[in-house]
């Protein structure tokens, strides 16, 4: 009695956690200013620890026993004169948020000139942990370690000023191409799928590039028993893409819930064949892409409001929620939006299902707006799928949807609302 509790399936619009979700838009503060140009710079520096660390993703593991792949993080800042923006990339499995707010205040104490920061991560199942405190952290995702933490929170700051003091202007254009013969649904196998590469491209008067791209295939092509560290698919995408046209490729994990990828085996060199396939879609569609020309740029952060903690262990059946709050601490629910011209790029701290990305999409486009979602934003609350999969025994809908039911349906609402307050 003590630990277990019902399930609560209340409509959520009647809670008060909506209400307050709703006032919250309602008077959202989205900071907007206009320029004449635009103005980016990147750069990537080596993150890998000095020494071996725990590894993070699918269960515990222990540390890696060898460096497959070296860790980076990268970052790129974009300026319209009048305000500046950075997006802070990690090769990890998700940025938790102590290491999100530890950065956050570092970047406030050296008065870096940057007015929002936009976290992402490539969602790597093969990367470091070390950066996560509490219960949970230390049973199941690599614990707490002072020194990848303080190594993460310097590298950070490195990044961000090299990427400040490579700034030059340059133009800025949005790609879109299918890929659907990579990814697939991994709950329901005829259900809806997001197959397409989002991405953003910057290109200096000198003909240096660098790009922001999505995709929505889980970054899970090496297997759970392979113990070396590794990006998986997303760095060697990232490592071909700079070794042929791009002097930088950030990688940010899209809508990957519910998605998978659709490779050859569960080895590095299936991860590469991957990434190789997935780079041989989009290499050639750039030549006709229009610039994005209005030099608008708009962003806030809007926290988001939930439900208490529904982790479930059967169909009416949950823990009580201070029991989830001693064991998953902090989870820093937030929304991100920044709006270049006319894209409007949303990070969610809810690992969205792609299934939801087609009329998001769609409705984005009918208010004049591309539409790039990520997830990993320095927030975690589990998995967000739709509606109809929360009574379904799946591992995202009941292991992993730690705030529902109907967090499809909230999702749903936020996500239009916010398209609805930047629209064209």
């Amino acid at each position: 009695m003590a630990t277990l509790t019902k399930i609560d399936r209340r409509p959520y619009q009647e809670m008060d956690y909506y209400l307050e979700s709703m006032n919250r838009l309602d008077t959202l503060n989205i900071k907007q200013s206009n320029g004449e140009f635009w103005l980016a710079g990147w750069s990537k520096i080596n993150s890998t620890p000095s020494k071996p660390a725990n590894l993070v993703g699918y269960k515990p593991r222990g540390k890696y026993q060898f460096v497959q792949d070296s860790s980076f993080i990268r970052s790129i800042v974009i300026s319209n004169g009048k305000a500046q923006v950075a997006f802070l990339n990690y090769e990890l499995m998700i940025v938790h948020p102590f290491l999100y707010q530890k950065i956050k205040e570092r970047i406030k104490q050296e008065r870096l000139p940057i007015d929002h920061v936009y976290f992402t991560a490539t969602h790597t199942h093969s990367g470091i942990g070390g950066y996560m405190p509490g219960i949970l952290g230390k049973i199941a995702f690599g614990g707490y370690d002072k020194q990848v933490v303080s190594m993460l929170e310097e590298k950070s700051i490195q990044v961000l000023r090299q990427s400040l003091q490579r700034k030059d202007t340059v133009n800025i254009q949005f790609n879109k191409i299918s890929t659907d013969s990579l990814v697939a649904n991994r709950l329901i196998a005829n259900d809806p799928i997001d197959p397409y590469v989002r991405q953003l491209i910057f290109q200096k008067k000198n003909e240096e590039k660098a790009s922001i791209l999505t995709y929505s295939a889980h970054s899970t092509i090496i297997s759970s028993k392979f113990m070396g560290l590794s990006g998986d698919y997303p760095h060697y995408l990232s490592e071909i893409m700079e070794s042929e046209e791009y002097e930088l490729a950030l990688f940010a994990a899209g809508t990957v819930g519910s998605h998978k990828p659709i490779a050859g085996g569960k080895e590095p060199e299936h991860a590469k064949e991957y990434a190789k396939n997935l780079y041989q879609f989009f290499q050639n569609t750039e030549n006709s892409l229009p610039d994005i020309k209005e030099h608008n740029l708009e962003f806030a952060d809007f926290p988001l409001a939930l439900r208490k903690a529904h982790l479930k262990l059967g169909k009416n059946v949950r823990v009580r929620p201070w029991v989830f709050n001693n064991l998953f601490g902090e989870t820093n629910a937030h929304f991100d939006l920044i709006l270049l011209g006319n894209t409007l790029i949303i990070s969610s701290s809810g690992e969205i299902s792609g299934v939801f990305m087609e009329s998001w999409e769609k409705y984005a486009n009918q208010q004049g707006l591309n539409l790039i979602i990520t997830c990993f934003n320095g927030g975690y609350i589990g998995y967000i799928t739709p509606d109809e999969y929360y009574d379904e025994p799946l591992y995202e809908a009941r292991e992993m949807n730690w705030f529902g039911p109907y967090n499809g349906a909230y999702f749903d609402e936020i996500i239009r609302r916010l398209i609805e307050k930047t629209k064209k």
